[in-house]
């Protein structure tokens, strides 16, 4: 008899169920993460503490103090230190540095933003060598470019004896004067304004700019109503880089300036280490970290509320 073949029994296949994603064990960190994350802050915890906050707090105290006869400081519970700091000396001197702070931060944008949006924009594959090309220097001891700077504008430097020969009178002058002490200023901190512009401008959509020139926008208007306030972030966070640390500075106005042009860093360093009055030292370093947390609270609440607007 011919064999019969049995059936062929078909199955419709079940669709499989695709697996589960695996999370991150990171994703959900239990006690050993947690254990993890607090024993990689603590030591820069204990470090800031005992070393920032530490020596902070004994300023703060000191400035309540006094000095013995032989100059050296108790702490007390006077407000004469603090009485101290309105006095018209005192208040000229914090006057003219945030005048320079503020000057130099405006001469560092408007020479560090050509350089940024240049580098950013145009610099192409050579854009990473050209931004090292402008820090790189800027990592030689900053009082060893100060000196730099004594030699060049001394009375036989070479930018007075060129001056000169293109007739400039031979009584002019150009350390000891404001313009000196800026100077030094925006030749230190002008880098602290590159980086931030360049990180903004690197971020920057082009096609916002095309946008702008083809809506008959000419390169002004463009850039001030499209390019600008599109790195506003990078801009704020370039004067207040420059700003806080050209308000504490001494080694410019020390080097480059005269008696006339004394900040209050060289203030400072003077009353701790030439007239050994640290009371008053203490004082008006309060003063100043005063003056610096308020610049950097307006800046992160500034900051916040423009995350904020984007993220809308």
């Amino acid at each position: 008899m011919p064999e019969t073949s049995a059936p062929v029994r078909t199955e419709t296949p079940t669709p499989r169920e695709s697996p589960r994603p695996r999370s991150h064990p990171s994703a959900r960190p239990g006690r050993s993460g947690n254990r993890l994350w607090t024993a990689l802050l603590l030591p820069g915890t204990v470090w800031m503490t005992v070393f920032f906050l530490g020596a902070l707090g004994i300023l703060l105290l000191l400035s309540f103090g006094t000095t013995d006869d032989l100059g050296d400081p108790r702490f007390g519970h006077t407000l004469q230190n603090l009485r101290a700091l309105l006095h018209p000396v005192y208040l000229q001197v914090i006057g003219r540095s945030l005048a320079y702070a503020a000057i130099t931060a405006v001469l560092c944008l408007a020479i560090a933003y050509p350089v940024a949006y240049a580098i950013a924009l145009h610099g192409g594959r050579f854009r990473h060598a050209l931004i090292a090309a402008v820090v790189v220097p800027f990592f030689a001891n900053y009082l060893v470019r100060m000196y730099g700077w004594v030699t060049l504008l001394s009375d036989d430097g070479p930018v007075l004896r060129a001056l000169r020969a293109l007739g400039l009178p031979a009584d002019v002058r150009l350390l000891n004067t404001p313009g000196a002490v800026i100077g030094g200023l925006v030749y230190g901190f002008v880098v602290f304004m590159v980086l931030p512009l360049y990180a903004a401008l690197e971020r920057l959509d082009v096609s916002l700019i095309e946008a702008g020139r083809d809506l008959g926008g000419g390169p002004f208007s463009t850039f001030w109503r499209v390019t600008l306030p599109a790195t506003r972030q990078g801009v704020t966070a370039g004067l207040l880089l420059v700003f806080l640390p050209a308000m504490g500075d001494f080694v410019s106005a020390q080097l480059l300036g005269g008696p006339r042009q004394l900040m209050i860093g060289s203030l400072i360093q003077d009353k701790f280490f030439g007239g050994q009055d640290w009371p008053l030292g203490s004082a008006l370093t309060m003063l100043l970290m005063l003056v610096l947390l308020i610049c950097t609270s307006v800046y992160l609440r500034q900051a916040a509320r423009e995350n904020r607007e984007a993220s809308r």
